[in-house]
């Protein structure tokens, strides 16, 4: 053993505590490559090897020899604290700069002046900020000693986690002077997420590959379509298994509601999402690492880099849409346990959501073209400008905003976008190359779910493992470990939660863009509304989907569960009417009759269509969703005490904010907007 290799043993002994622990293959390669070498690497390892030794241990040896501080980019802020804590292991003095900690930065950047920070973390939202880019970074890089780029795969929009903001770093990389190693990290890149991330990075990068296999890990697909039936599985399974575990949905609705299930079933639970906010989402990983949960119920928020070896069982309530994904989530699990399971519902709805989020990832030529154009003012526009002339959703513009920002089409100043000089073509080819290739992906999920091949040989050629090899352990290759068999009682149970959860229709407060004063919401706003079902559930909301599109009649039932759903709910005041919002057909109006003598109020035909205007299901953000209805229905007639407004579908809730206004307007009392079904999406 040379004295660069014992000296990096003793520092990987430091970060284990362990005396006996020894490098994996692969790792004192990588740290040779960027000590010695200051070369530039990517290391595409499985979860679990030990990717963060690599640049921990790198930079303890870097800071002795007196090179400048480590920055890590990061995506994750539970990437983060991991790091920051096992930084601490091997007398690293670490620091992060991220939106929640900006009354710092200025400590720390001085910190970094006088040489005493090791290590920085930074987020790739960072460098996103101009104040950071043009203040903090040139200072910051004229220090590095070794840039990180953990997740590396989020640099390349083959991969299944793409974001914008890792663009930038191509440029960083292109700045640095040669003799500043560059290591990128993933345990999720295939050969052409590989290939797409040393294009960007520099063709001299070198690439240290290893086996995928979880030998911690046994693997078992099964095909429970029924939501219900799911949520009972789940109910039964879940006490019986070992340690503490996760549960991924693809939606944040999915996610809270089969959260809500588990607990009321007894089952210490908690749901986890993107639109939590940091502090509540520290606090769940935290009794998720203490053992103080059984399960945390997640969205894909919570999956790269979060190390609990706690974690014995990974649930896949739905599957995600590709191989590489599945592989990332499901090796949340056995990294510090002989034995730990991976399991796959399949579900009917799975397709459906999977097929949005593809459809959905990037904007249309048009739709791009026309924000360009209107860009291209010398005013500039804001967001909300940008809503009234491009029919897309303000999640959309504003993802498309940031990939045209970061290659240079357009910049921000203040509150306002602003087209550059900068000549830009759609990337019709790249984009429609991406697609087929998720299409594919996809395509490969299906046959996850339905081979009889090892499942993990599978799912590690699907990452190119040129090692794979039957496992042997999995469900495919010995017997089932768990029957998809669910008790009846539960499934009732489960179904009986999907039909009584009441969904709030929130009122609209807010004018999105300008509409003129025929819109008043400061006087004339609705009041919260219920909603019976949200689309594509079972039970009820089947009855939904088949009286709109099928039979042109809302049965019996609907009307039923909608009086009940009313009277539970009980608004205060009480409805003394009941009116509708007109439809194409007479399937609204059939309803509402029914319902109101159901209720035994009185109802009122108010509203004539004066207008048509294109379906509302269509239109894809606040501003085009108000302008839309604004203008197409006059008050004829009304009451004036308190009244249900029946429709139903409910997505944006601009046709009643805006329908309701009118008969508040016109004289009405409140008016209560009820829906039979939310078709709205719970995003991740």
């Amino acid at each position: 053993m040379d004295s660069f290799e014992a000296n990096a043993t003793r520092l990987l002994r430091d970060l284990t505590g362990s005396d006996q622990t020894r490098f994996r293959p692969g790792q004192l390669e990588a740290i040779r490559e960027i000590v010695e070498e200051r070369g530039r690497a990517i290391v595409v390892q499985r979860t679990g090897w030990g990717k963060s030794a690599v640049y921990l241990i790198a930079t303890a040896l870097l800071r002795s020899e007196g090179s400048g501080a480590t920055v890590i980019v990061s995506p994750l802020l539970v990437l983060m604290r991991n790091q920051l804590e096992m930084a601490e292991r091997v007398g690293l003095s670490a620091k992060t700069v991220n939106s929640a900690n900006t009354a710092e930065w200025e400590e720390i950047f001085d910190a970094i002046s006088r040489n005493e920070v090791d290590l920085l973390l930074i987020s790739p939202e960072r460098l996103n900020n101009p104040q950071f880019r043009e203040e903090v970074m040139p200072k910051l890089f004229n220090r590095i000693g070794l840039l990180v780029i953990d997740e590396v795969h989020c640099i390349s929009d083959w991969g299944h986690d793409f974001r914008p903001d890792y663009r930038r770093l191509q440029r960083v990389v292109g700045a640095l002077p040669p003799n500043v190693p560059v290591l990128g990290t993933t345990a999720t890149a295939n050969d052409r997420v590989v290939a797409d991330v040393a294009e960007q990075l520099g063709d001299d990068l070198k690439v240290i590959r290893g086996s995928l296999e979880r030998d911690s890990l046994t693997l078992q697909v099964l095909e429970i379509p029924h939501m219900a039936e799911r949520m009972a599985w789940l109910a039964q399974t879940i006490p019986q298994l070992p340690g503490s575990g996760i549960v991924y949905c693809l939606t944040v609705h999915d996610a809270e509601r089969v959260g809500e299930w588990l607990r009321s079933c007894g089952i210490e639970a908690h749901s986890y999402t993107g639109e939590m906010d940091n502090e509540a989402r520290l606090e769940i990983e935290q009794r998720l690492t203490g053992g103080a949960l059984k399960v945390v119920v997640a969205t894909s928020a919570l999956a790269m880099g979060y190390d609990n070896p706690r974690i014995e069982f990974v649930i896949h309530f739905q599957t995600p849409g590709s191989p590489i994904a599945y592989y990332q989530q499901v090796g949340r699990a056995g990294r510090a346990v002989d034995k730990a399971y991976g399991l796959a519902l399949s579900g009917w709805e799975d397709q459906d959501i999977q097929d949005w989020f593809i459809s959905n990832a990037f904007p249309s030529q048009i739709d791009t073209e026309t924000v360009l154009r209107n860009l291209a003012r010398a005013e500039g526009s804001t967001i909300q400008e940008i809503e009234g002339g491009v029919n897309l959703r303000r999640s959309r513009i504003l993802s498309m905003l940031k990939i045209l920002e970061v290659e240079g089409a357009v910049f921000r100043q203040g509150s306002k976008w602003f087209r550059s000089a900068k000549k830009w073509v759609y990337p019709q080819d790249r984009i429609e190359a991406v697609t087929a290739s998720r299409r594919a992906e996809q395509q490969a999920m299906k046959d996850y779910i339905s081979t009889d091949r090892c499942l993990m040989e599978f799912l590690r050629r699907e990452l190119d493992d040129k090692a794979a090899a039957r496992c042997g352990r999995c469900a495919n290759c010995l017997t089932p470990f768990f029957s998809a068999d669910v008790d009846i009682h539960l499934t009732e149970k489960a179904l009986s939660l999907l039909r009584s959860t009441q969904i709030e229709i929130a009122p609209r407060k807010q004018r999105p863009c300008d509409l003129g004063a025929e819109l008043n919401l400061s006087d004339h706003s609705v009041e919260p509304g219920r909603c019976l079902v949200r689309w594509g559930d079972p039970g009820l909301a089947e009855l939904v989907r088949s009286g709109k599109y099928d039979t042109g009649r809302f049965e019996d039932d609907l009307v039923e569960a909608m009086t009940g759903m009313i009277k539970a709910w009980s608004p205060t005041p009480s409805p003394t009417w009941l009116t509708f919002v007109p439809s194409s057909t007479d399937v609204v109006e059939d309803f509402a009759m029914r319902l109101a003598a159901s209720l035994g109020i009185e109802v009122v035909e108010s509203l004539r269509r004066i207008r048509l205007s294109q379906p509302q299901k269509t239109m894809e953000n606040s501003c085009q969703q108000a302008r839309n209805v604004l203008g197409a229905f006059e008050v004829v007639d009304h009451r004036p005490g308190p009244a249900l407004l029946v429709d139903d579908m409910v997505d944006s809730r601009w046709t009643f904010t805006v329908v309701g206004s009118q008969l508040r307007g016109a004289g009405s009392g409140p008016v209560y907007p009820v829906a039979l079904a939310d078709t709205s999406r719970g995003g991740a």
